[in-house]
């Protein structure tokens, strides 16, 4: 038995113990803005309710899973007590993701960057398309990774690897991710029949061992997670007030290359 549900920018179908998730703001490449943010944090928090779920998917619909954060967003919430808001927003979304008591996957095609990265790391397994882009390009726009980016580069890349990645802002190839550790598994073929392979041999699982397990790690982990969260976003507000960032942003409404000053 399946059923839909959507929350305006964001879609649920459920079936077989199965939730999917979709981002659907195809026309932005699902650049994450206020709107989107609040309906991802009530579909996660209604399908972490759902107890005849075991397994969630997240997507994208579209082009891309997620370009991250909406530039227009940045250009529009200037006002403190707004971006205030904002980044407890991504918080509350990020923590809500990763202590679900359910097993989750990404499935990533096409472009997951910023904070859409940030957020595919907070699930269990990433599978991507071969030819999907993964980027934490905060640096392109003077900015820090917010949405425990630092939290979940740090835990697979180790402190060296995450600075490497966050201050290059390179973007890698799906295979270059894996390498590093930050996709488990790169599809030549279907994507959606690799997601389905994955779900079907959870369920075939004791899930409820599996999910203890990461109920277990995850509590470890909470007080420093949290603790990211919150530097990051003080950190954060500081970077939105620097010239180098005013200067990203013109830059890439300008679609030229950045001139930074180191201010």
């Amino acid at each position: 038995m399946e059923s839909t549900s959507s929350t305006g920018t964001v879609l649920v179908t459920c079936t077989e113990r199965t939730a999917t998730v979709t981002l659907n703001r195809p026309e932005s490449m699902n650049a994450i803005n206020p709107a989107m943010l609040n309906d991802f944090i009530y579909a996660l928090k209604e399908v972490g309710e759902n107890e005849d779920i075991d397994v969630v998917i997240l997507k994208g619909n579209g082009k891309a899973f997620s370009s991250g954060g909406d530039i227009k967003m940045m250009l529009e919430s200037d006002e403190e007590n707004g971006f205030d808001s904002l980044m407890d927003g991504i918080s509350e979304l990020v923590t809500t993701l990763y202590f679900m008591p359910k097993l989750t996957i990404s499935e990533i095609h096409g472009a997951v960057a910023g904070l859409g990265l940030s957020i595919a790391l907070a699930t269990d397994y990433l599978i991507a398309d071969s030819q999907s882009k993964v980027a934490m390009n905060f640096i392109g726009i003077g900015l820090i990774p917010d949405g425990g980016g630092h939290f979940f580069l740090e835990r697979r890349l180790g402190e060296v690897g995450a600075k490497e990645l966050i201050w290059e802002g390179k973007v890698l190839t799906a295979h270059e991710a894996k390498e590093k550790g930050l996709i488990h598994e790169v599809v030549e073929g279907s994507l959606e029949q690799a997601v389905e392979k994955k779900v079907q041999i959870w369920l075939k699982s004791p899930v409820q061992a599996m999910i203890k397990t990461k109920k277990i790690l995850s509590e470890k982990n909470r007080p420093l997670l949290i603790k990211m969260l919150e530097i990051e976003k003080a950190a954060q507000m500081k970077m939105r007030q620097t010239e180098d960032h005013k200067e990203g942003i013109r830059a890439f409404v300008e679609k030229r290359k950045p001139v930074f000053i180191g201010k």
